[in-house]
C-alpha cells in the first residue's frame, strides 16, 4: 500500500467537473494512511521555490544570536524561532534533531480572538535581517488557506455532504506556517534518534512542501512504515486529530516521523503549513458517519477545546520527561 497522488485538475473550485472524482479518491485515502499527494494544486512552483529560500535565509544567514532572541519562549502565541533539540515528539525517543521557525496569519490587534488571548491568534516574531519577510509569509499563509479551505470542501463531498458544508468553520482558522531545518542524521544515532518523532498532527489538515531529499516516513494502516518519496511539484497532504472527531473515526489521522538519511550528508528543509478551523468551529460528527444506534465515538466540542485540550495533555506529558526536554508545548508538530 502505498500513498497515493489526487491530481486537482478540473477539481479546484466548487462545482468543477472532477470534483466528485477527486473527492472519491479523497475518501479512499482518508480511510487508509490519512495520507495523499496533490498535484495541479494551483500554487505555482517559483512561490514555494520562494519560500524554501526564506527558510535557507532563517535559519543560514540570521545570526544565531538573533534567532535565539526570537525564541518561541518570548512569544505569547509561540511564533518564532525553536532551537535544535528543544522538541520531543515522540517521547520513547531522543529529542528531536530539527530546528524551526513559526508563524501564523496576521490578524489585526483588535480582532475579538486577539484581544481574547486565544490559542495561535496574534503577533509574529520576525529577524530584522529579513524585512521581506512577513509580507512573503503572509501571501504564502493566504495561498494556503484556499487550498486547505478547497481540500475541505472535497472532503465534504467525498462524505456525501454539501460541497459548502465545512465554509462556515473556517470564517477565521487558526493556521501555523513552519520552516523546518534538518542537520544530517547524526553518524552515530541510535533507533530511537529521528529528526522528527512518530506523532500525529493535531489539526484538520496539513500541507507540506518538502525539498528532494526525502525523509518523511507515514504508518500506514498495516503498521508498517513507508516513505513519503518526494515528487516534484506536489504538496504531501495529511489529516490532523480533528477529522477522526468529525468523521466519527470513519477517516484517520495516522502518525508519521522524519529521519534525514537519504541527503548524502546535507540539511533537509520542509515547510509544513497547519490548518485548524475557526476557534469557535463545532468539532462533532457529521451526518451520516454515526451507524444508527449507536453514540458518537467522540464527545462534541470546539475547535478551540480540542486544541486547548492537546495543549493540556502536552503539558501533562511534559512533566514526566527528563529534566530540560521540551516536549513541544504550544507548539505544532513537523513532517
Amino acid at each position: 500500500m502505498g500513498i497515493p497522488i489526487l491530481d486537482l485538475t478540473d477539481a479546484l473550485h466548487p462545482g468543477a467537473p472532477r470534483s466528485a472524482e477527486v473527492a472519491a479518491q479523497l475518501r479512499q485515502a482518508a480511510m487508509g494512511s490519512g495520507f495523499f499527494y496533490v498535484r495541479h494544486h494551483g500554487i505555482a512552483a517559483e512561490v514555494v521555490q520562494q519560500q524554501f529560500a526564506l527558510a535557507r535565509q532563517l535559519f543560514e544567514a540570521v545570526p544565531e544570536a538573533t534567532r535565539e532572541r526570537l525564541s518561541i519562549h518570548h512569544s505569547p502565541t509561540q511564533r518564532g524561532y525553536e532551537q535544535l533539540g528543544a522538541q520531543t515528539l515522540d517521547l520513547s525517543a531522543r529529542p528531536d534533531v530539527k530546528e524551526s521557525f513559526y508563524c501564523g496569519m496576521a490578524y489585526p490587534d483588535d480582532h475579538p480572538y486577539v484581544q481574547a488571548g486565544y490559542q495561535t491568534y496574534g503577533g509574529n516574531q520576525w529577524p530584522p535581517e529579513l524585512p521581506q519577510a512577513p509580507a512573503q509569509c503572509e501571501a504564502y499563509i493566504q495561498a494556503l488557506l484556499a487550498l486547505s479551505r478547497r481540500l475541505m470542501q472535497l472532503l465534504a463531498l467525498s462524505l456525501a455532504l454539501p460541497e459548502d458544508y465545512f465554509d462556515a468553520t473556517s470564517a477565521s482558522p487558526m493556521l501555523s506556517l513552519r520552516m523546518l531545518r534538518y542537520p544530517a542524521h547524526p553518524a552515530d544515532a541510535d533507533a530511537q534518534t529521528f529528526g522528527a518523532g512518530a506523532h500525529t498532527d493535531w489539526g484538520a489538515l496539513t500541507i507540506l512542501a518538502q525539498d528532494m531529499h526525502g525523509g518523511l516516513e507515514v504508518c500506514m494502516p498495516d503498521g508498517s512504515w513507508v516513505p513519503a518519496t518526494p515528487v516534484a511539484d506536489c504538496f504531501v497532504v495529511n489529516l490532523g486529530d480533528m477529522i477522526p472527531r468529525w468523521t466519527n473515526g470513519l477517516y484517520h489521522s495516522n502518525p508519521h516521523r522524519v529521519r534525514n538519511t537519504r541527503s548524502g550528508g546535507q540539511p533537509r528543509f520542509s515547510i509544513p503549513f497547519f490548518y485548524e478551523p475557526d476557534f469557535m468551529a463545532r468539532i462533532e460528527a457529521v451526518p451520516g458517519t454515526v451507524p444508527a444506534g449507536e453514540a458518537p465515538r467522540f464527545a462534541p466540542c470546539t475547535a478551540g477545546e480540542h486544541l486547548s485540550e492537546m495543549y493540556r495533555r502536552t503539558y501533562q506529558l511534559k512533566t514526566k520527561t527528563p529534566a530540560g526536554t521540551d516536549t513541544g508545548v504550544g507548539a505544532e508538530v513537523a513532517a
